[in-house]
């Protein structure tokens, strides 16, 4: 498609970094779009971070980076702001299944909402044909397929975007692994060659996950209470802080390090624990799942799942039920948790998922479990 405009997101990394000069080795017009999703200034605790500059918030830093590396390239970097639009459909959903309970994934919704919505309709402004980002995965015969690169693969990530949202979108590093994006960026001397890869949720960044929450939820301490015993063993700080199969932080002297959350009692504000990594209650063998979404139309009896990003292939059974929910059926899952998505696969396409809404053992829904 020489001459065609295609519109990258420009976050400052490297991987975008590289799909740019890859877009434009391949004869395309290519124009950068850097978004602003977050106001960095709002509860600021960055300072004293010995990880950051703290002469410069780390986003206006991502924007200076991507800002360099266009110039260095020659392609042209607009700046959008979606700060009320990220509030809006991501910022508030988090906050309201950490309410719940619930774990959500922030990720998931910003690809759904901000990066493959809000952000298409200005790159189409720009004049765009195409958009790009520097995601790990592929688009091939129309489906969403697995990243030549299995270990940094994105489609997890980009599991809730309907069919029309992958049409006319590329990413330039589906058939390439990290390290030959390294190479390439080292050998064109871009300012991000080197830069560390970002981590964790977009909006908390480097700052310390609790400190960062308390300003939106208000901590209520509440009891740790043995599952097996009933024993309570200490106090949490709110049910929101704590992941079903966590083990560290939980501040209980003693046996601390063989204890893992299993539960939790919004109505009591009860924490449950249980001891040893293989404890029964841990595990569950079916889940259903709620706002599911399709993003092709093979519909399988038989899938692959993920229900958190990085986690081996399991094996599961689909039934679709009438409300539109699925009965998803497995062998033994460690830590499946309401709020989780669960995203399925046939061999390296990934077809959609949904959002687990009740765990199951034995046909039974777990009463520890929301």
């Amino acid at each position: 498609m020489s001459g065609e405009t295609v519109v990258v997101g420009m976050s400052g990394g490297v991987d975008s970094s590289v799909s740019a000069i890859l877009l434009k080795e391949q004869g395309y017009n290519v124009i950068g779009l850097f978004m602003r999703n977050w106001d960095s200034s709002i509860n600021n605790d960055y300072l004293g971070n010995p990880n950051l500059n703290n002469d410069i918030c780390p986003q206006e830093q991502d924007y200076n980076d991507a800002l360099a590396v266009c110039n260095q390239i020659g392609i042209k970097l607009h700046r959008i702001d979606f700060v009320k639009e990220y509030w809006d459909n991501v910022f508030e959903y988090f906050l309201d299944e950490l309410k719940k309970g619930r774990t959500p994934n922030p990720d998931i919704m910003c690809n759904k909402y901000i990066k493959f919505d809000y952000f298409v309709r200005e790159a189409k402004k720009l004049g765009a044909k195409y958009i790009a980002t520097g995601h790990y995965a592929k688009i091939e015969d129309g489906y969403l397929k697995r990243s030549h690169d299995v270990n940094k693969d994105q489609t997890y990530f980009l599991s809730f975007l309907s069919q029309e949202q992958l049409e006319n979108v590329i990413f330039p590093l589906g058939d390439i692994d990290k390290s030959e994006v390294r190479r390439i960026a080292l050998e064109h001397g871009l300012k991000t060659a080197t830069k560390k890869d970002s981590t964790g949720i977009c909006f908390i960044g480097e700052r310390n996950f609790k400190n960062f929450l308390k300003n939106y939820l208000p901590c209520q301490e509440g009891d740790i209470v043995d599952i097996t015993s009933n024993q309570v063993l200490g106090k949490h700080i709110g049910l929101m802080y704590y992941t079903i199969g966590q083990r560290r932080g939980l501040e209980i002297g003693g046996t601390k390090d063989k204890l893992f959350v299993v539960g939790k009692d919004l109505k009591k504000n009860i924490l449950y624990v249980c001891e040893g990594e293989n404890n029964e209650y841990l595990f569950s063998d079916s889940c259903i799942l709620e706002d599911v979404n399709f993003n092709c139309e093979i519909r399988p009896d038989k899938a692959l799942a993920k229900f958190r990003y990085r986690q081996p292939d399991n094996e599961v059974l689909i039934k679709y039920l009438d409300n539109g929910n699925l009965l998803v059926s497995y062998n033994n899952i460690k830590s499946v948790t309401p709020g989780q998505a669960c995203v399925l696969y046939v061999d390296d396409i990934c077809i959609g998922g949904g959002i687990v809404k009740e765990v199951r053992k034995n046909g039974e829904k777990l009463w520890y479990l929301l």
